[in-house]
Order: structure tokens, then sequence, then C-alpha cells
């Protein structure tokens, strides 16, 4: 078993126990080949809440300050997270992801870049060039009750279909951010169906 299965594992046990953890939608994760995983972010909890509902390995990008943090960096590069430098468009950190997908792995991807706990943020079209670079499908999720997870609200996690936005065509600024806010109105349309 690898360190990621372990801890995975150990966390999904944890967030059974005392979040009564609940997928929904799992059946709709593609069980092999290149996938990018957009999600909501409200708390320090999302990560391994996505972590541990997605039935296959998730690498993430992380903001690089985590890096720097000792045995939280190393713990975290571990568990499949690289850097990324949210103060300018970092390349390298895109570059990295676009090898991680043509290797047939899967990708998690908050696209506000930080936690949204008011709903201000805007996302980023960051996602929407990842799509574009791998032509990796996007399967939306959405996180609910991270933001509670101090007084154990029940956690869950609710994955919607996989949509592609490129058809191999050169994508304009346009519409990055068009595809940009259709994967992020298809996120929060999943949190309205829990009520």
């Amino acid at each position: 078993m690898t360190f990621y299965g372990f801890a995975r594992g150990v966390v999904k046990a944890a967030l059974r126990a005392f979040w009564r953890f609940r997928v929904v939608g799992a059946e709709r994760v593609p069980p092999a080949g290149p996938l990018i995983v957009a999600a909501n972010h409200v708390s320090y909890f999302d990560p391994p809440a996505l972590g541990c509902a997605l039935p296959r390995p998730l690498h993430y990008m992380a903001k690089q300050q985590l890096f720097a943090m000792g045995i939280l960096g190393r713990l975290i590069g571990a568990l499949n997270a690289f850097p990324v430098d949210r103060s300018r468009g970092d390349v390298a950190a895109i570059k990295r992801a676009v090898e991680v997908l043509r290797g047939g792995a899967a990708v998690g991807i908050f696209p506000e870049g930080t936690r949204n706990k008011d709903g201000n943020v805007r996302p980023q079209a960051g996602i929407a060039l990842l799509h574009y670079l791998s032509g990796a499908p996007i399967l939306p999720a959405y996180i609910a009750g991270t933001a509670r997870a101090r007084r154990f609200a029940q956690i869950s996690v609710t994955f919607g279909e996989p949509v592609r936005f490129t058809d191999g065509q050169k994508a304009s600024r346009e519409d990055l951010a068009k595809w940009t806010d259709d994967i992020m109105e298809r996120i929060f349309a999943l949190g309205e169906t829990l009520g």
C-alpha cells in the first residue's frame, strides 16, 4: 500500500466517524484516464475531503507557502501535491499539471484559487487553460459541511457529470473565461441539489 492510500484510509475513517462523511455521484467519476476535478473551496478540510471522496488518487496544486512549513510541506508533497505561485501566472505549475494529466492521473483544482468563505472571490481561468492544454475532461464537485467541520456537521462531496469544452480548436481569452464561469455554475448547481 502506498503512503497516499494509507493516509487516505485513515482520514476517510475519521471523516466517517466524526462527520458522517457522504459521497454522492461517485459512479460519475471516470475510473481511469486524465481528469481535472474542480470544486468549491471554503475550508482547509476541503482537499482531504475531496481526496477521500474520489475513488482514485488525486494530485493537487497547493500554494507554495505550504511547502515551506517543515513537516506539513513534506507531508503534502508525499500526498501528491505540488507547488503553485498564486501571485503570478505560474507557468511551471501549469506544465507540471499537464504532465500529470498526460500521465493519465487526476488533478484537483479549486478554481477560486483560495478559500472563498463569502462567495466574493472571482474564479481564475487557470482551470480552463489546463483543460484547453491537456484536453482532459473536467469533473465538477461540490463540497458541503467543511465550513462547520469543527462542530462535527456532516461533510459531503457531490460529483457531477464530466464535461468537455474544447474541441481541439484554438481558444480565446473570452472562451477560457466562459468555460470557467460555466464550470463554476455547474459546481454551485450541485450544491443547490443538496437543498
